[in-house]
């Protein structure tokens, strides 16, 4: 059994098939597998695609276990099979060049202060 790392990224979460992902979390992610949680209940074989929002990654996986938690969540188990989990759990900020801000009104307030 692979080490899980309990780590949230933001994904979305569609069955194969199906129209309409779902925006969740993962609860923990390990080499080859995620934890999910879904507002779905699903069914051990499904086929499910995860994609992260931070680095518009997707994988296709097999759920392996699907457990009722509270509030009417489930948390899904998935296997990537042979594809290794990649997902970056940082999320990247564009950040305002420093140039751009000797410009403009903020440029003003500089040079009176």
């Amino acid at each position: 059994m692979e080490k899980r790392v309990p780590i949230a990224i933001v994904v979305h979460l569609a069955r194969a098939a199906a129209a309409g992902p779902e925006l969740t979390h993962t609860d923990n992610i390990s080499a080859h597998g995620a934890g999910i949680i879904s507002s779905r209940r699903w069914k051990p074989g499904e086929i499910a695609e995860v994609t992260s929002l931070n680095d518009r990654i997707t994988l296709r996986g097999r759920v392996a276990h699907c457990a009722k938690r509270e509030e009417g969540r489930y948390y899904v188990g998935l296997y990537f099979n042979e594809q290794e989990v990649t997902w970056n759990p940082y999320v990247r900020y564009a950040a305002p060049q420093v140039g751009a801000s000797l410009h403009g009104p903020a440029a003003n307030l500089v040079r009176s202060a």
